[in-house]
């Protein structure tokens, strides 16, 4: 019987630890894990890069002379915007480009008053537009639709006005790799 209780107390005990040892701190600030928005695995071999873009996946994949090399997610036209399907090649690279025609308005303290706004937009007195930045814009079309680095606030869902926005620590990463003439596709 004494085996028992011992047995009994150690279980509870247990269990009260795991379930205490599972509450953060007070003044601890927990984290939810980030998802993985790109993997690169560049040989550096022969061959070119290619770029292939899943919209109904909102993803892109990486070869080098047929190679897979690796994945990133996307953030291309949400409805009203859809980025086309077809097949294209790199016309532009530009580091630090911004947009002439989406951007949002501000007031004089930096608050957002119109997150969607364009040249045309009518500012308010004691606001100014700013232009979207574009950072390593990789043109596609003569109609402004490109790759560049930006927000891709839900992983797998569409967000922007046309163009395909890539992971920002990747932007780089993939500029550096291509070419103006780098074969892209984008595929439903």
């Amino acid at each position: 019987m004494t085996s028992l209780r011992l047995t009994v107390s150690a279980l509870l005990g247990s269990l009260l630890f795991a379930a205490v040892s599972c509450v953060p701190a007070p003044g601890v600030t927990t984290h939810r894990a980030e998802p993985v928005l790109y993997e690169w695995n560049d040989d550096g071999g022969p061959g070119e890069v290619k770029v292939r873009i899943n919209l109904t996946e909102q993803r892109a994949f990486y070869s080098r002379g047929g190679r897979p090399i690796g994945w990133s997610y996307v953030a291309t036209g949400k409805e009203g915007h859809g980025t086309p399907a077809g097949t294209y090649h790199i016309t532009e690279k530009i580091v630090d480009k911004h947009s002439n025609a989406y951007g949002w308005i501000e007031d004089e303290f930096g608050n957002t008053v119109n997150g969607d706004a364009k040249p045309s937009t009518p500012v308010p007195d004691g606001c100014r537009y700013v232009a979207a930045p574009m950072p390593y814009w990789m043109r596609l079309t003569n109609y402004g639709i490109g790759m560049h680095a930006g927000i891709i606030p839900q992983p797998g869902a569409p967000a922007s006005h046309g163009c395909i926005r890539l992971p920002k620590p990747f932007a780089p990463i993939l500029f550096e790799s291509v070419e103006v003439g780098t074969p892209v596709q984008i595929i439903y």
